[in-house]
């Protein structure tokens, strides 16, 4: 339903001037727009004192990097966790290690401004670089124990999802949460499988946001999950400037301010 454009009969809100149905609704609701129909389901009662500007990126980046981290791989205190990509999700999902207890976190990234940012929410080493068997070296030595524990890949490109298995010791796991385009194939060599290790795709951070939201933002009350650091605000006016600087990794998190 969230992507496929109709509502859950099939039919389209919308429709071309010249009467074609327009795919629309986009994650049940799509974007830009002041005022939108959504389904009940699709609604997350939220505390009225916390600004609801900041709250919209919870619906989907934020709460897949969380929950990748607290729903899928929950990993116990002083377990070992690499993030491959520090743009929202994998921040999030730093975030979520910190306050897991999770140690080491290691941030992967080419960014080096990431990577500092991503050192004060909680990651404890940052590896920048793009050799790989440079950063797989470097996780083992980290690690310890032929790699770490889990992994979550944030990038969705066939060479980093590779290279977060291969940071991993033997029955290490992986979470991939990278979308990219969906359209690539992905290469893992037999015998980096042969370990046990596993993959494991996630599905909006496999969360039920009823409940989910409200925990993030129970820990953004108690300062272990301050995502209001990744958001910059724009003007709805300064929308191509928004999604440029999203493209170039000048912004983490773009928010656009609607005309009130």
């Amino acid at each position: 339903m969230n992507f496929s454009g109709a509502r859950p009969d099939g039919t389209s809100p919308f429709r071309c001037d010249d009467g074609r149905p327009l795919a629309a609704a986009f994650f049940g609701q799509s974007s830009f727009a002041t005022k939108v129909i959504v389904s009940e389901s699709n609604l997350v009662s939220v505390p009225a004192d916390v600004p609801l500007e900041i709250l919209g990126p919870l619906g989907c980046g934020l709460q897949t990097g969380a929950g990748a981290v607290f729903n899928v791989l929950k990993p116990q205190p002083g377990a070992s966790l690499v993030v491959v990509g520090c743009g929202a999700v994998g921040m999030a999902a730093i975030m979520a290690a910190r306050a897991s207890g999770a140690e080491p976190i290691i941030a992967v990234d080419t960014n080096a401004e990431r990577l500092a940012l991503a050192g004060e929410l909680g990651a404890t080493h940052g590896l920048s670089g793009r050799d790989p068997a440079q950063i797989v070296a470097a996780v083992r030595d980290i690690a310890g124990h032929g790699g770490a524990e889990y992994s979550v890949e944030c990038v969705g490109r066939p060479d980093t999802v590779r290279l977060a298995v291969e940071c991993l010791r033997m029955r290490g796991t992986c979470a991939m949460t990278g979308a990219a385009s969906g359209q690539s194939d992905i290469a893992i060599p037999a015998q980096t499988l042969l370990y046990g290790r596993s993959i494991r795709g996630v599905i909006q951070g496999d969360s039920n946001p009823r409940t989910f939201i409200p925990h993030l933002i129970a820990l953004w009350r108690r300062g272990l999950f301050p995502f209001e650091r990744l958001i910059r605000f724009y003007d709805f006016t300064d929308i191509n400037r928004a999604m440029a600087d999203a493209a170039s990794g000048a912004a983490i998190k773009p928010v656009l301010r609607m005309p009130q």
